[in-house]
């Protein structure tokens, strides 16, 4: 695929049914043709935050999505009618590692894919985006930009629920605890210098942290508010998504469901106390999760974890993750931490 460096605006058409124009049948436009084919285009953008605004539909009726970087779920699948056209935009973070802090650097620039049932783009621009606001995710394999089919974290869906002038910077990584996450230095000592005044920062950090006490996991848990307050950012403390690990009454009351590791410490109690003591607005994930998967039952919750694919009962699928990060869209709007303006519903 042929590449374009973004000094200026670049702009893509594509013909109906998504075959690639001729160049020569641009005359006048700007270049960037070569920049998508059927199935994606790439940008050589340097790291940074892009808007990206797209002109959907072709000659049929299409439903098109699109994800982005590793596996980000940026636009929902949009239905435009036959013949008529519909323009959409977003925000992308672009970076280096692009998807966990500690995995593989991934492909330089921006790189978008397109889904949905029967895709159709007519255009897109891509430019450096202004006076964006940015909600950074630091978290573990529940909240990551998982880089593998059927896995995916909250943090890897939440993208396609903000409009332009919202970017998703997705910290989280595989495997980290509260300690693990202050202690490596591809995490919170290269998240904490990229905060901006005003900036989100949601942390949630349990599932790892197993052999933690309670008074490390409280003391981990107040750095971490005082050092993105430090930097003039704003902490939001998420407590745990549930493990779908049922009672025989089916309900999920019991420690390993709720986050209550070895040594008894109560992760989701512990984050309600710190965030009612820090004054830090508090997204109970635990508890909204907790409600959704009893409220399904034994069965009908396989479907937001990968019981069915892995027999495994703590991350979730493509479709759990996209259904937690609406609870999490849900919350940023209701906690008026991101205006409803720039949140997209449904």
């Amino acid at each position: 695929m042929r590449r374009f460096n973004l000094a200026v605006l670049a702009a893509v058409a594509l013909a109906s049914g998504l075959t690639a124009v001729p160049a020569q049948a641009h005359t006048g436009r700007p270049p960037g043709i070569e920049n998508c084919t059927a199935s994606g285009c790439h940008f050589d953008v340097p790291p940074g935050t892009y808007d990206v605004k797209v002109l959907l539909g072709g000659d049929a009726e299409s439903h098109t999505a699109i994800s982005g970087e590793t596996r980000r779920s940026l636009l929902p699948e949009t239905a435009v009618a036959a013949g008529e056209r519909a323009s959409r935009s977003f925000t992308v973070n672009v970076r280096t590692p692009e998807g966990e802090p500690t995995g593989p650097d991934g492909t330089p620039g921006l790189d978008l894919a397109l889904g949905g049932s029967a895709p159709a783009l007519a255009g897109i621009k891509v430019t450096p985006a202004r006076h964006t606001r940015q909600i950074l995710l630091v978290g573990d394999s529940t909240v990551c930009d998982q880089p593998g089919d059927p896995y995916s974290g909250w943090g890897q869906q939440l993208p396609q629920y903000l409009r332009k002038g919202v970017s998703v910077a997705n910290y989280a990584d595989s495997g980290e605890s509260t300690v693990t996450y202050l202690s490596e230095p591809r995490l919170w000592a290269t998240v904490q210098p990229l905060i901006r005044p005003g900036d989100l920062v949601l942390v949630q950090l349990a599932h790892n942290d197993k052999t933690t006490d309670e008074a490390t996991y409280r003391a981990n848990l107040e750095t971490l508010v005082a050092g993105v307050r430090e930097k003039g950012g704003n902490p939001v403390l998420v407590t745990p998504i549930v493990r779908r690990w049922f009672n025989s009454d089916g309900t999920l009351n019991n420690g390993t469901a709720l986050l209550v590791n070895g040594l008894g410490v109560d992760h989701p109690a512990v984050i309600r106390s710190v965030a009612a003591a820090e004054d830090v607005p508090l997204i109970d994930l635990t508890a909204k999760t907790k409600t959704l998967v009893e409220s399904l039952g034994v069965e009908g919750s396989k479907a937001i974890y990968l019981y069915n694919e892995k027999r495994d009962n703590t991350h979730t699928s493509v479709h759990g993750a996209t259904v937690y990060a609406g609870l999490v869209r849900d919350e940023l709007v209701a906690r008026r931490l991101v205006p409803a303006g720039l949140v997209r519903v449904g």
